[in-house]
């Protein structure tokens, strides 16, 4: 199969040049800024990208964005962000897939890179998001900090290979204060969420790797509030058995759990601000 690409940045000057080389043999890569202010757009430029800038509202938004307005050379678009790097094993099964009329995507796994390490445990591989599709039948929707592909599960396959992740390139300080903002968005989805059926289920016996995690996602959103950092630690460094992955995979449960306070500490002032708005 024969792929463009779209790339989201926005100051990843330190990022977009080792996600650039490995995609030397794309003769189509468009990248989507959102208003870097570094050497991002020079960078692109000089590696022969084609460039267009988009305020940023959403993740969904950014991808639609360039899906739309794109003149993409081929049908079908890889989805990467500048921390993300295709590996020559991606790029043979790439080669390999079929052109079909069958799915509209595919599912793509992500290897969490920290510290030098694959987190193969407390990355809780394997995860998944849809990042390669059709250009003209995938759409993204936007859920919490997160997009979402706008399709029928049997209308996206699972694909053989992962991207490499280095979402802590930037260090821990720029982990933390964007997941401030992540914070705020989960929280503002899970304060008037109900509680859905059959999550531990899918959590436990789903057939793939995103509906497993989305279970886990929508049983932790039922829990007490401040019962959930814990939770977060406990399931990734012992269910998911996290200390296999030494000082890196104990590191990175701590983190999670301090998000999921965030996250807590965000749905409950929304909760106590709107009960002390009520009219008695």
């Amino acid at each position: 199969m024969n792929v463009s690409i779209l790339i989201l940045t926005h100051n990843e000057a330190a990022n977009l040049p080792a996600c650039l080389d490995a995609l030397t043999w794309c003769d189509d890569i468009l990248v989507i800024d959102s208003g870097s202010t570094d050497d991002t757009v020079e960078i692109a430029r000089q590696r022969g990208a084609r460039i267009l800038t988009r305020p940023f509202d959403d993740f969904a938004g950014q991808r639609n964005f360039g899906l739309e307005v794109g003149n993409f050379r081929h049908d079908w678009v890889l989805h990467l962000d500048a921390d993300e790097i295709v590996t020559d094993a991606f790029l043979a099964a790439l080669r390999a897939l079929p052109d079909t009329e069958a799915l509209d995507a595919w599912r793509v796994p992500f290897k969490t890179i920290f510290f030098g390490k694959w987190l193969e445990h407390a990355g809780m591989w394997p995860t998944y998001q849809v990042r390669l599709g059709h250009a003209q039948r995938l759409r993204f929707i936007q859920v919490g900090h997160g997009q979402r592909e706008d399709l029928p599960p049997d209308r996206v396959g699972e694909f053989p290979e992962a991207l490499l992740h280095y979402s802590f390139s930037h260090g821990l300080r720029r982990w933390l204060d964007k997941h401030v903002r992540y914070a705020a968005d989960e929280a503002a989805v899970i304060a008037d969420e109900p509680r859905q059926p059959g999550a531990l289920k899918a959590m436990l016996f789903g057939g793939d790797g995103t509906t497993r995690r989305r279970g886990a996602k929508a049983l932790a959103a039922g829990l007490p509030l401040f019962a959930r950092p814990p939770a977060r630690f406990l399931y990734v460094y012992f269910l998911r058995r996290g200390f296999i992955d030494g000082g890196p995979g104990f590191v990175y449960a701590v983190m999670l759990s301090v998000y999921e306070a965030m996250i807590a500490l965000l749905v409950y002032e929304s909760r106590r601000g709107a009960n002390r708005n009520r009219v008695p």
